[in-house]
């Protein structure tokens, strides 16, 4: 089952806020690190993990559909390592 920005918002509303607030305050947040990884900041949530912003170099490529050779661009990506406490979390049983 995937968590949504909607069951996000759910929970956060089922606490202390009404659906409009809770909507804003996790539009907010999101905003927020999105902001950050645009920059080429990392984001550090504790207990939770690590977005960092790589760059991938150029390469060659290959269409897979025609079989012919590219050129890849450089290009920014995002990648995530869970904190140990969220992996610990997530093996035990």
């Amino acid at each position: 089952m995937t968590l949504t920005k909607a069951d996000l918002v759910q929970v956060v509303a089922g606490k202390e806020f009404n659906r409009k607030n809770a909507a804003k305050i996790v539009e907010t947040l999101l905003e927020k690190i999105k902001e950050s990884l645009e920059t080429g900041e990392d984001v550090l949530i504790s207990g939770f993990g690590k977005f960092c912003v790589r760059e991938k170099k150029k390469r060659r490529g290959r269409n897979p559909a025609t079989g012919e050779d590219l050129i890849l661009k450089s290009r920014k990506i995002t990648t995530f390592k869970c904190s140990p406490v969220l992996a610990k979390r997530m093996n035990r049983k």
